[in-house]
């Protein structure tokens, strides 16, 4: 049976037609080219990079921002994208979330114009990759007290330190690098070959392993001076690019909810327990009514959240709820649809498992649910429980 994804509360009649033929494309994509390779790349540890020049031709890398040979679509279509990619895995997503949201939107928003000639429409074509240097081995969820530095010189800025967790290092062509400089966090363009720059595999992952996980290192980086970013200082940088990429999130993690929803659903319908389909029984049908109420709320959260976004209203804080809540919300739809198919949750002929194992890497990468709780509680105390 085809694939449709929970409509229980007519969320669909708030969307466009175009909105509908965009995630229709993406959703034959999803089952035409990623979901035959997903779960043999996840098995191997290993990205499919033949998907990334699909992706490009697609208008998938960017797709939000204007110009450049990006597509420019509206807030609801580019979250449309991001779920429809996240139903098939969490780590493809995580591609397509990095490349556009924290390598393409600082250069985007903070670079110059010949740095926005000269990356932006490579980077929608997928002729480049971007990786995001702002996670350190000592600090993931307190930014500010990262200790790389960048010094500036006659010659340019040079670069010293290490970053970790960085989805891409390893393929990417450049990296969106934070560092401080004379004290102050700021943004810095990578390119691949820059001696002194080297990237390390992450292996040994139960998690995103269909996702490359990279370390870089930067020893005496030498980087001309035409690569820092001249529009930001601080950690609104970094920041800002983190809203961007969490609201994708929110949106994305709603694919991965409906994908073992949807598994669940049809599993226990066809599965005959004590003469009679597994759906039958008060217990599954309170699991799913609970699966049904849970992704309805997800949905409509994200849809008027990208109204406000639209709008130029959405706060940080907005999206850190939907962050904190639909994550939360689809890893508890994993591991109720895992047991729901009992010994056959665990194994990979389903998607299940894979989501679940996924979802524990979502809800920790991007703020994890605490930092979210404490943005949240900033946000309606107004003190902040950070320091």
């Amino acid at each position: 049976m085809k694939y449709q994804s929970l409509d229980f509360i007519e969320i669909d009649s708030l969307l466009s037609s175009e909105q509908k033929e965009i995630r229709q494309s993406v959703r034959k994509f999803v089952d035409d080219e990623v979901l035959p390779k997903i779960t043999q790349a996840f098995r191997q540890e290993e990205f499919p990079r033949e998907l990334i020049k699909k992706c490009a031709e697609m208008g998938l890398l960017g797709a939000n921002l204007k110009g450049y040979d990006c597509a420019g679509l509206d807030t609801v279509s580019y979250g449309l994208i991001m779920q429809e990619i996240e139903r098939a895995d969490s780590g493809f997503r995580s591609f397509v979330s990095v490349q556009g949201a924290l390598c393409m939107y600082p250069i985007y928003a903070f670079g110059t114009e010949e740095q926005k000639q000269k990356f932006l429409p490579a980077m929608a074509a997928g002729d480049k990759i971007g990786c995001f240097g702002l996670t350190e081995p000592d600090y993931g969820s307190n930014p500010g007290g990262m200790i790389t530095t960048a010094k500036e010189t006659d010659k340019g800025y040079v670069l010293n330190g290490n970053k970790m967790w960085i989805t891409n290092g390893s393929i990417a062509d450049l990296a969106i690098v934070w560092a401080k400089l004379d004290g102050v966090v700021r943004g810095f363009i990578v390119e691949k070959g820059t001696a002194g720059f080297s990237t390390s595999l992450m292996e040994g992952k139960f998690s995103l392993r269909a996702s490359i996980t990279s370390e870089l290192h930067f020893e005496n980086c030498l980087i001309p001076k035409e690569n820092i970013l001249p529009n930001v200082q601080g950690l609104k940088g970094p920041l800002s690019c983190l809203s961007q990429a969490r609201f994708g999130i929110a949106w994305g993690a709603l694919g991965a909810a409906n994908a073992c929803y949807w598994s669940a659903l049809h599993y226990v319908k066809n599965r005959i327990m004590f003469d009679k389909p597994l759906a039958g029984y008060q217990l599954i049908q309170a699991k799913l009514a609970k699966m049904v109420q849970e992704i309805s709320k997800g949905q409509l959260l994200v849809w008027h959240l990208s109204q406000l976004k639209d709008q130029g209203k959405l706060k940080p804080a907005q999206i850190s709820l939907a962050k904190m809540n639909n994550v939360r919300m689809a890893l508890d739809v994993a591991r109720e649809a895992r047991d729901m198919l009992g010994a056959n949750g665990i194994i990979d002929e389903y998607p299940v498992i894979r989501h679940m194992l996924n979802l524990e890497t979502v809800n920790t990468y991007e703020g994890t649910e605490d930092i979210h709780r404490l943005i949240i509680g900033r946000e309606v105390t107004g003190i902040s429980a950070f320091d």
